[in-house]
């Protein structure tokens, strides 16, 4: 007679070889939009890009030794112009100040669609 314990075990280790098993490979072609479907649609593209901290400083270079040259505050637009690694070279629209932002503290708002 099996203990309460191996007994257990075996059956929770059945239950999650169960599905490797039981799976198989899915050959059907991936799913794609329909060619009809217009692409200037505002979920079809990035949206703007957002500060999610309350100011980032604006760099000469993209490095954090590298010289001030401004603030970008969470209300503030800004255009990105170039990504290097996690470093992006923008233009802050409220200010017109030009410079490097880490990616750590911007991100692209993205639209969506529930078609």
């Amino acid at each position: 007679m099996r203990s309460p314990r191996i007994a257990i075990s075996a059956a929770v280790l059945g239950a999650l070889t169960l599905p490797l098993v039981g799976a198989t490979s899915a050959s059907a072609a991936p799913a794609q939009a329909p060619a009809s479907a217009p692409a200037s649609r505002a979920c079809d593209r990035p949206g703007p890009w957002a500060v999610h901290t309350q100011a980032v400083t604006i760099r000469s270079q993209a490095s954090t030794k590298s010289t001030a040259v401004g603030v970008l505050y969470r209300s503030h637009r800004f255009t990105v112009h170039k990504t290097s690694g996690n470093w992006h070279y923008i233009t802050d629209t409220s200010t017109g100040v030009k410079g490097w932002v880490s990616g750590s503290y911007v991100y692209r708002d993205v639209y969506m669609c529930l078609d």
